[in-house]
């Protein structure tokens, strides 16, 4: 059957996905059981079978209508006239913090990018403007060829993954797995169409989405940047973004409006084996096809220019060395004739590469090396002494410049005004536009699943007294999650989302329009006892690697939301609750103490969406029903990470495709088991502070002089010290300190309420900081904890850090005892990190934390 299926049209692939699921390596006659063959024990597709390399399992895509004989002998003509230098820089995508505009005049770069949390100047609060110049000046300095660059056009790529989500003031949509719930196609186009128009008003040309893995253990902590765990949907959706974003091949493809699309990542990452980040995929090649790389079909066939290859390893060969799949299979096989650009230094992971040099994954097949950080310039310079010794074959990066000039060709970029110039750009009307945060609004009225709806107690009854309660419900970042202005989605206000709506603030125009009245205690502790109460709560923001989780129980041995839940329901009041997530959980004890449960995603910046379904008009008439139905199965325990449709023994709590309407039988009882939610640990020996971010209930603070700010950004700089991101083992997991020697600078994690640290004090415990001393201090460093006014302990860590090797990663430890007998009351500390210095200083740290140490700790100078 495959043998028939190597041609299709692109008005025809739909039937590839019935007809594959037909032929699935032991699955029904069914066509919807295309993952029949996964090892649920496991977490697994068919891991015990061994590695198959057929090219007959992979479509040849039919991509004739965008093929163009004229512009293939443009290319050629280009590519004749270039340096050897000049071709390997198209190759190099280096980042806004690491590149300067004359760097770009001097080596004219292929393309660049602003990675998360990156803004020109480091200005989180950068405008459309400041974008705009930046855009122009890059392009200006591309096409300038007075020093060794060409004067081909540099193309600028973002990650705008819900909506221009770098940008303040752009409209933020549902993430992905919200989308998966609105199972709607016509809407995913629209929302596309709209980033785009927002992506071009601030003159950038490429925009890396659809994210299309298909998600198989929730415990990932990308689970919200896939819509399913099901590729049918997956497959629907890749097609329509890529058309939403690029315009359809037969219509305005590329045009002066729209942008470049990005199918990423290539492919697997949804299915690594315990839900691991940049994992390992054990699938065979049957399934890697049939469930990890429908969205390739789909997106491919819609004309996507760009595909990144994945962080992830299949059957242990990392994606980005991974010749089979990046050359045989996807450009040979399936046709892809653009360019496969790499994720974030992820070459260096590649067996025998670093992030400054990488022959294997140009050899396998990638074409442009993102090469953030300061490995652009060595990575460049070795890519080309490759080349001359004959590591890389000449043809080869011929092949991988041809490929990126066809798509600056296709995409016009050679023709259209510089970004300045563009139709949209400028266009400040664009950016959060009414009509674009009205789909915004509808995204998240569609996306909304109700889980449970006991007595019918939704709709509300807008003319009664409304409690709302819950760290969610007055907060767009965290309704918004990762990828949200900041990399991980954290450090953000309300302040940041300008034009927005909050959770609450849909709920409090819905009631105040009626003639009801409403309250907002986050605590649960009201004034007037309320009629009914409304609790959003959910998970804190967070972004890849950095949210992968243990189980899937929400609060484990924490459950703070569900005590405030319950306080309300002790007191007869009727709970109604709003769950703010990236992925379902296991919050049993939650679904019991909830007349009503309502699972939102993460809804972004319109939250008044949330109001629009949960609360009647005035006259009790419904304003508008539930749509949303679960594209991820609900856990029945906490370690059910591993629940998908059409496993073996398929027993979710809640299956894929529910959800309640209005007037549908509440099934969900008040006595689901909560006897598996894990314990509180009374007995723990490991606090973190930091790892790979700053962990809750912290902040980051920094200080110079008279003035202290929080660290929300990759870069912050002071007058006396600089903060900024750095990668250790994954992206952005560590922070370089740099004391300038100009006066008092300080560095610390602080929260605002105090931590009891004294049983760790009992189990002889050490402060432990591994890091990397760049340079030397040149005078004494002050080590302190706070724990209030008048109340803090100093020490001087100076001849602890001389004597540390430089460059190289070491644990520093501090005896918890030692900071106790400076003066610190360990039952209540604020602060329990700080670094002061008035001298020079560079430090990296990737963690900080108390743990019960063996290892003898220090007391200072």
């Amino acid at each position: 059957m495959y043998k028939k299926l190597q041609c299709i049209s692109p008005g025809k692939h739909r039937l590839l996905f019935v007809l594959m699921a037909l032929t699935t390596v032991g699955c029904s006659d069914s066509p919807g059981s295309i993952s029949a063959s996964s090892n649920h024990e496991t977490g697994t597709e068919n891991s015990e079978l061994p590695l198959i390399r057929d090219t007959s399992i992979w479509p040849t895509l039919d991509l004739s209508a965008i093929k163009d004989p004229m512009l293939e002998q443009k290319v050629d003509e280009l590519l004749s006239e270039m340096t050897l230098e000049q071709k390997v820089a198209q190759m190099i995508q280096p980042e806004i913090r690491d590149v300067t505009v004359e760097d770009m005049r001097r080596y004219g770069f292929g393309s660049y990018l602003n990675g998360g949390g990156a803004f020109p100047q480091n200005n989180k609060h950068a405008t459309p403007q400041d974008w705009i110049k930046l855009a122009e000046d890059m392009y200006q300095a591309s096409v300038d060829d007075s020093l060794d660059g060409s004067s081909i056009p540099a193309i600028w790529g973002t990650d705008a993954v819900h909506g221009h989500n770098n940008v303040i003031g752009a409209t933020l949509f549902p993430h992905n797995i919200g989308l998966g719930a609105a199972n709607n196609s016509e809407l995913v186009e629209a929302i596309a169409e709209a980033t785009a128009r927002e992506v071009m008003a601030t003159g950038i040309d490429w925009v890396f989405a659809p994210t299309v893995a298909v998600v198989r253990d929730d415990r990932w902590g990308r689970t919200y940047e896939g819509y399913s765990e099901d590729p049918e949907i997956v497959f629907e959706y890749s097609e329509a973004v890529v058309r939403g974003l690029q315009g359809a091949m037969d219509d305005d493809f590329l045009g002066e409006k729209r942008v470049i699309s990005t199918v990423k990542h290539f492919v697997g990452d949804g299915g690594t084996d315990g839900g691991i980040d940049q994992g390992n995929n054990l699938a065979n090649e049957q399934d890697l096809f049939n469930i990890h790389a429908q969205g390739y079909v789909g997106g491919l066939s819609a004309g996507a220019q760009t595909v990144m290859a994945s962080f992830n390893s299949w059957q242990g060969d990392k994606l980005h060395g991974h010749r089979y799949l990046l050359t045989d299979v996807l450009k040979t096989k399936m046709g892809f004739d653009g360019f496969v650009v790499g994720d974030w230094l992820g070459h260096g992971q590649v067996p025998g590469c670093n992030n400054y040099s990488c022959s294997k994954a140009v050899n396998a097949g990638l074409d442009v090396y993102m090469a953030s950080s300061d490995a652009w310039k060595p990575l460049m310079e070795n890519t080309i002494a490759q080349v001359n010794n004959g590591e890389i074959a000449m043809s080869r990066i011929d092949d991988a410049v041809r490929r990126i000039l066809r798509v600056k060709l296709r995409s016009g970029i050679f023709d259209k005004p510089s970004p300045a110039n563009r139709p949209l750009s400028g266009k400040l009307e664009i950016i959060g536009a009414p009509e674009h945060r009205a789909l915004a609004r509808q995204a998240v009225r569609e996306s909304l699943v109700l889980l449970k709806n006991k007595n019918s107690i939704l709709p509300l009854n807008p003319n009664q007294h409304v409690l709302v309660a819950g760290d969610a419900a007055d907060n767009i970042g965290k309704q918004s999650g990762g990828w949200t202005i900041t990399w991980q989605g954290t450090g953000n206000t309300n302040s940041d989302f300008p034009g927005g709506s909050s959770i609450y603030a849909g709920f409090k125009q819905a009631v105040n329009n009626a003639g009801g009245s409403i309250e907002l205690a986050v605590d649960g502790e009201y004034e007037r006892k309320p009629d009914v109460a409304i609790v959003v709560f959910g998970e804190n923001p967070y972004a890849e690697g950095h949210g992968d989780i243990k189980s899937v129980e929400y609060q484990p041995g924490n459950k703070t939301d569900l005590a405030i839940m319950k306080k309300l329901t002790s007191q007869g009041i009727p709970v109604v609750s709003v769950f703010v997530s990236g992925r379902p959980m296991w919050l049993n004890g939650e679904l019991n103490a909830s007349d009503a449960f309502v699972a939102a995603w993460l809804p972004g910046s319109e939250g008044v969406g949330v109001s629009d379904v949960l609360f009647a008009k005035a006259d009790g008439e419904i304003n508008h029903d539930f749509k949303g139905r679960l594209s991820f199965s609900w856990p029945a325990y906490p370690d059910q990470s591993v629940v998908n449709r059409h496993d073996p023994n398929y027993m979710p709590l809640l299956p894929y495709g529910f959800g309640l309407r209005y007037g549908d039988e509440n099934v969900l009882p008040d006595n689901l088991d909560e006897s598996l939610a894990e314990a509180v640990d009374t007995e723990q020996t490991e606090l973190f502070l930091f790892r790979k971010s700053v962990q809750a209930p912290y902040r980051a603070m920094v200080s110079s002089l008279n003035r202290t700010v929080e660290v929300t950004n990759n870069v912050v700089e002071l007058d006396t010290i600089r903060v900024r991101t750095l990668d250790k083992d994954v992206q952005e997991d560590a922070r370089q300190l740099t004391f300038k020697g100009n006066g008092r600078a300080t560095f610390s994690l602080t929260s605002t309420s105090p931590q009891d640290f004294s049983p760790y004090l009992e189990q002889q415990s050490v402060l432990t900081i591994l890091m990397r001393l760049e340079k030397a201090p040149t005078g004494s460093v002050i080590l302190s904890m706070d724990c209030g006014d008048d109340c803090s302990g100093e020490l001087d860590i100076t001849d602890q850090l001389t004597s540390q090797t430089l460059n190289s990663w070491q644990a520093l430890n501090i005896d918890l005892s030692c900071l106790g007998s400076a003066g610190v009351d360990l039952t209540s500390v604020l602060t329990p990190f700080r670094l002061s210095s008035e001298h020079e200083l560079v430090l990296s740290f990737s963690e900080i934390s108390i743990m019960q140490s063996a290892a003898t700790g220090s007391c200072g100078s």
